[in-house]
């Protein structure tokens, strides 16, 4: 796919901006600040948590002492619960400088713990990788496609040709919208409706899905 490259300069119109680019950068890729790490899995990883490591500041991405790395084979999938809603721009992803990188990636939006099961359906959009061990290459996405995500998935579906796949850091870039919280108007819907208890039984099944 042409264009991978295009998306991560930003300061072409003069040398000038330069100097202020990695902190603009580094601000702009504060998604992992919205990420519900808890809940966050990864896959056929090969150590357990390892695949949150990943999720880093911009000024971390070259540390090389927490990576994850695949266990079974050269996949990894990744479930990513944001804490509201988010516009997802550009995605960065790194890896060693060697045929562990990842190769492919595969994203999908709002389909909470998918699994590898899952991966035969049609990915929102797919990117063929280069290697970037510096973390430097952006792959912009469509951003019409995600402008409403409250989860996303990264399906890394093979490398260069290594028996393990290795990530040092996932970057992802857009903007955040805080979540609308619902529990306060429960709460006001079941305090007006004490000569009604029976009606409140029947709704509170229907608004679990809101915790």
């Amino acid at each position: 796919m042409s264009g991978h490259g295009h998306g991560h300069g930003g300061h072409g119109c003069g040398g000038c901006e330069g100097e202020h680019e990695p902190a603009e950068r580094g601000l702009e890729y504060g998604l992992y600040l919205r990420i519900d790490l808890e809940k966050l899995q990864c896959l056929n990883e090969s150590r357990d948590g390892d695949g949150k490591l990943v999720f880093k500041p911009w000024d971390k991405r070259n540390e090389r002492d927490q990576y994850v790395e695949s266990d079974a084979d050269e996949e990894l999938l990744f479930n990513i619960p944001f804490t509201g809603s988010v516009k997802l721009k550009g995605i960065i992803i790194s890896g060693e400088n060697d045929d562990s990188h990842p190769a492919e990636i595969r994203l999908y939006k709002n389909i909470p713990q998918m699994s590898f099961d899952d991966t035969g359906r049609e990915p929102e959009q797919a990117f063929r990788l280069n290697r970037d061990p510096d973390a430097e290459l952006e792959y912009p996405t469509k951003i019409a496609r995600f402008s409403n995500v409250q989860h996303l998935s990264i399906h890394i579906s093979k490398n260069f040709g290594a028996e393990s796949t290795r990530v040092y850091y996932i970057g992802l870039r857009g903007e955040y919208t805080e979540a609308h919280r619902h529990e306060v108007t429960i709460c006001n819907y079941e305090a007006a409706a004490n000569p009604a208890d029976h009606k409140v039984e029947s709704i509170i099944p229907q608004t679990n899905f809101i915790s």
